[in-house]
């Protein structure tokens, strides 16, 4: 058995998400995939992916791998994938990983960046990867209010139901916000990311910037580790992943 690697980058907008659905009407990321892997290696794949996005979001440099006995070069399958799925879905690296790897298990890390567009009125040439705002945000204020969350912290008041159990500690290492004109550009890097983590923290540093809260109210929030009604997620199409991390030693002959 060898073990593939797929660097993907995909436009999520008209798919309902990473997750393969029951029903096969339902457009998804990994449903699509799989649709033509199996019939590319000739048996059922069963992928595993770094980020499981929700229905929206985007992907720049997401990871997915799954174990094949074919003998089919990655070449090949990248070349089939992208004849079927491209340009909505494109395979930008294909490659041979070494035993072992897998996609989410063997991450460190996960980059997303999210833009928002405050001119007053939309572009339509890029309004599908944006969340237009034509109103005025801080940025200093939203720096301040970030600089509470940088760190290894309990966020169950930034994620959708993070169910019974389940751990909700993540190291976020990075959170920045930048203007370029009249765009605001986030980025987070952390191990992990919750359910809608990414998409809750942007949608309160926005609140933040607009004067609905002070950066010091981002510390309460994060500290009653509850999720509330001022947690409010922004929407999904500003949101890409950019980049996933496996340390100083990814495991591959192919792929950043």
């Amino acid at each position: 058995m060898r073990v593939i690697r797929l660097t993907l980058a995909y436009d999520g907008t008209d798919f309902r998400g990473w997750a393969r659905q029951r029903d096969p009407h339902v457009r998804t990321i990994e449903g699509s995939l799989v649709d033509v892997l199996t019939r590319v290696v000739r048996h059922e794949v069963r992928l595993s992916v770094a980020g499981r996005t929700d229905a929206g979001v985007h992907a720049r440099g997401q990871v997915a791998s799954f174990p094949t006995p074919s003998r089919l070069a990655p070449e090949r399958m990248q070349k089939a994938i992208n004849g079927f799925l491209s340009p909505e879905i494109v395979v930008v690296d294909a490659g041979e990983a070494d035993q072992g790897f897998d996609a989410r298990f063997s991450a460190t890390a996960r980059e997303y960046g999210y833009v928002i567009d405050t001119a007053p009125v939309a572009d339509p040439f890029t309004a599908r990867y944006e969340w237009h705002r034509p109103t005025g945000l801080s940025i200093g204020r939203m720096r301040a209010a970030a600089r509470h969350l940088v760190g290894e912290h309990d966020f169950t008041s930034f994620c959708r139901h993070p169910g019974r159990g389940k751990p909700t500690v993540r190291d976020l290492r990075r959170l920045s916000v930048t203007r370029q004109g009249s765009t605001v550009i986030l980025r987070l890097r952390a191990n992990a990311f919750l359910h809608q983590m990414v998409r809750t923290i942007v949608g309160t540093l926005v609140r933040v910037g607009d004067g609905g809260l002070e950066p010091q109210d981002v510390r309460t929030m994060l500290e009653a580790r509850k999720r509330s009604v001022l947690s409010q997620p922004a929407p999904p199409r500003g949101l890409t992943l950019e980049h996933v991390s496996y340390g100083p030693s990814p495991g591959t002959s192919g792929g950043p």
